[in-house]
């Protein structure tokens, strides 16, 4: 009994048994906690369709068993008597942990919650799979850049200087890497406004492909040849794009010259037989607007014509295209009607002898 009561650090064996007994109780309390937690929520997750679960599973599966033992050090510890300096750091340190250990949880339940969402957008909208990687990636750097501060405020450090000297700091890269900066703020104006997305075909300038990848800094289109184009992001919004993957219809018009000497009855029945011709395809492809003559040419009466593709698929409108064009020449086949094509009429006179 007198080595118990044996002095040691100004406390008491008894005193530092009862204070080790009652951290690693506590450890194990914790732990036991978090691992039965983990795994009845994967059991109830794997019944379920709800993805909540999911997300706090993973988050409490992110526990770091060093943080807890420093948590429960601290439980142990508030059982001796310490001296001020050591208690007061002690207590930073084991705030410091539970910043950490928090967000640990909330990085790991943030990775599943964007990873069950990405699941399901990628079947009904894929183009929005990019924007939570990226709504992700932003609020885990806000997570994290938030503990850290936090933690350096409770070390003693004095915040409001850091923070001023980072934003002077900062100007002077944002200075250095505008163009970088410009790409990132870019890309974020694509995630957030969406003037398009993966898989749309765009026309940017004298190029045209569809989208097959949207980075922070570079947006990667697929030609039609085959090779990739890459563009800055900064470039492509500043640019006149055209998004084909946004039309609902295709608007067609097209014109057809016949010659002079067609008889004004077969003139007049020409825009009948065009528009014969277009509503052949059915009411559930094309929807007629106007047929009309519409000029005298250099070497043509000149129609023109404007229907509409319920369809934005280019091969659908091609081979509609090409039924109507042979519709009208079997039309004009059968009444004779002649089409009309560069022609010039040479006049020679004689001189008298």
């Amino acid at each position: 009994m007198d080595f118990l009561s044996t002095t040691y650090l100004g406390n008491t064996v008894r005193a530092w048994i009862v204070a080790l007994v009652l951290a690693q109780a506590t450890f194990l309390f914790l732990r036991l906690i978090a691992v039965k937690a983990v795994g009845r929520l994967g059991r109830t997750a794997a019944a379920t369709r709800n993805h909540w679960d999911d997300v706090i599973a993973s988050a409490l599966g992110a526990t770091k068993s060093p943080l807890l033992l420093l948590i429960a050090a601290f439980v142990g510890a508030n059982t001796l008597a310490m001296p001020g300096r050591w208690a007061g750091l002690l207590r930073s340190m084991t705030i410091i942990a539970l910043l950490f250990q928090a967000g640990f949880w909330l990085s790991a339940g943030l990775t599943k919650w964007v990873a069950a969402r990405a699941d399901v957008l990628a079947a009904d909208r894929p183009g929005e799979v990019m924007t939570m990687a990226i709504v992700g990636v932003t609020t885990k750097l806000v997570l994290w850049s938030m503990v850290v501060l936090l933690a350096l405020d409770n070390m003693g450090v004095d915040v409001t200087a850091l923070v001023a000297g980072l934003g002077i700091g900062g100007v002077a890269v944002a200075l250095a890497a505008q163009n970088i900066l410009g790409d990132l703020f870019a890309s974020l104006s694509i995630v957030l406004d969406k003037p398009f997305v993966l898989g749309d075909f765009l026309v940017v300038g004298d190029f045209l492909g569809s989208v097959e990848a949207i980075g922070l800094k570079t947006t990667r289109v697929r030609s039609l040849s085959g090779e990739q184009v890459v563009f800055s992001n900064n470039d492509l919004l500043t640019s006149r794009i055209r998004n084909y993957g946004r039309m609902y219809e295709r608007r067609v018009l097209f014109k057809i010259g016949v010659t002079y000497q067609t008889p004004r009855d077969r003139l007049r029945e020409i825009p009948g037989l065009i528009r014969e011709a277009i509503e052949a395809e059915g009411d559930e492809t094309v929807r007629f607007d106007r047929a009309h003559m519409a000029s005298y040419g250099d070497y043509a009466l000149v129609f023109e014509v404007v229907y509409y593709l319920l369809s934005p698929n280019y091969n659908v409108h091609m081979d509609a295209q090409q039924e109507v064009f042979f519709r009208i020449h079997e039309a004009f086949e059968e009444r004779e009607i002649e089409f009309a094509y560069p022609t010039q009429t040479l006049i020679v006179e004689r001189s008298g002898e």
